[in-house]
């Protein structure tokens, strides 16, 4: 008869090693649908966004509508806001081409951006940092790699989802590696925990 501990044990492992290698075979997937067909799946990134932004919309006017406890102006915000939600989502609909080209560009920009104000940041902090050339070179980079991306914000945009897509693809068969690997290492995992009981 087994320990229910051991039992517990192999359980546990399996549990994990089906979480492992179900998400690894979902990124994997994921990976090689971005890279084999990287304009349909950014629109099919871009319709789920606009279905997110349909339903978040009718979730807000619901809350407008029928939540008793906020004040008039805020229930009219939540209306106002999921219209605006609706009206987008159903926009991106329209034309789900153009609108994952500007979301992309979007997306990008704001990357741009946050990489010179992140540069910027570093350089203020040049003074208190201990490791000043470390932080010089953090700042330089950050910024020239902003600008970069701002003045080319297609190529970045197309180098992005590149870099998504392999890495999708290299972490899904890392997880279905470790899925694999973990089930050798449960098997003397649970021999331990099973000569420990017998002890």
């Amino acid at each position: 008869m087994s320990d229910p501990l051991a039992t517990e044990a192999k359980s546990l492992f399996k549990s994990i090693r089906i979480v492992l290698a179900v998400s690894g075979v979902i990124a994997l997937i994921a990976g090689i649908i971005l890279l084999v067909w990287p304009a349909k799946s950014a629109v099919i990134v871009t319709g789920i966004f606009a279905s997110y932004l349909v339903v978040a919309g009718l979730v807000y006017i619901g809350l407008g509508i029928f939540s008793r406890a906020k004040g008039g102006w805020a229930r009219v915000g939540h209306i106002v806001l999921g219209l605006v939600y609706i009206v987008a989502g159903v926009i991106a609909f329209a034309n789900l081409g153009v609108a994952a080209a500007t979301l992309a560009l979007v997306v990008v920009i704001f990357i741009g951006i946050s990489w010179i104000v992140d540069g910027v940041v570093a350089l203020s902090l040049l003074g208190q940092d201990g490791s000043r050339v470390w932080t010089l070179l953090y700042a330089l980079l950050s910024i020239v790699a902003g600008i970069v991306v701002l003045f080319s914000p297609l190529y970045a945009a197309a180098v992005l989802w590149l870099v998504l897509g392999i890495s999708l693809v290299v972490l899904g068969i890392v997880q279905i590696v470790r899925a694999i690997t973990l089930g050798k290492d449960a098997k003397g995992f649970v021999a331990s925990v099973e000569s420990d009981a017998v002890r």
